[in-house]
């Protein structure tokens, strides 16, 4: 499964994300809203960290993923989060139940893409539709297929003192999916190295593609955004925002 291993080195190996920037995004397109934003869903959550600093801003927050050595990973981050403590459910997208509505659902750092099944995804688009309070706003982003298609046979590398991850992309144009191989090399407790591998998938979604997902799940009021923009993309753009609104 996706970050069994990499679970325990994800935040470490994102501290260039700038998490602080993207609640703040949010919070634009919130204050846009007809609808009062008190309860949101932070889908595909990780390791929490933007779950937990928007309940720190005030929001009741849901957190929901697949992955439970994430969430393991978020709660013990917001264990001490002041304000409602976020509540913790281990899902997929597609499977979403909720014990009651939201009025916004955000789903980050492109976790849509990890979806590689379109039909699966317009499945998860009509979950957060159901859940949704009428007026009520999803808001994601997703890596472009130009971004996914530029990074075939790219090699990276993060490294600290007790963790090194070496991966490879590699771009399927038939199969629309960019495959990550990860070599993860961490120091556990007795001083041993140890090694792991794991493969993570992401789906290259054109943006008319999603819109007409978004449709069908019965979202209206669908625009785009550039890369935490409130302005419409630019041409070759390598992230994508969306906004869309269930009808009151």
């Amino acid at each position: 499964m996706a970050y069994e291993f990499l679970a325990g080195c994800y935040d470490r190996f994102t501290a260039d994300v700038r998490y602080p920037r993207w609640p703040d995004y949010l919070e634009k397109h919130f204050r846009r809203s007809r609808l009062p934003i008190r309860t949101v869903l932070d889908l595909a959550c990780g390791t929490g960290s933007l779950t937990a600093l928007l309940a720190q801003r005030g929001y009741e927050m849901i957190g929901v993923d697949v992955s439970g050595e994430m969430l393991a990973q978020a709660m013990e981050k917001c264990r001490n989060t002041e304000g409602i403590p976020p509540l913790f459910l281990q899902q997929s997208m597609e499977q979403l139940d909720l014990y009651g509505t939201i009025d916004a659902c955000v789903c980050c750092l492109d976790s849509v893409n990890y979806i590689t099944r379109p039909k699966t995804l317009a499945r998860a688009f009509q979950r957060v539709h159901t859940f949704l309070m009428p007026g009520g706003l999803f808001l994601f982003d997703i890596n472009t297929p130009d971004k996914l298609q530029g990074l075939d046979g790219q090699l990276f590398l993060d490294e600290d003192e007790d963790a090194y991850c070496v991966w490879r992309a590699d771009y399927s144009p038939r199969r629309k999916i960019c495959t990550y191989g990860f070599d993860l090399f961490y120091r556990e407790e007795d001083g041993l190295w140890r090694r792991e591998e794991e493969v993570h998938e992401e789906y290259a979604y054109q943006p008319e593609e999603l819109e007409d997902m978004l449709r069908q799940a019965g979202f209206r009021h669908i625009k785009q955004y550039g890369e935490l923009s409130m302005r419409p993309p630019k041409e070759g753009a390598q992230r994508i925002f969306f906004a869309a609104r269930k009808d009151f």
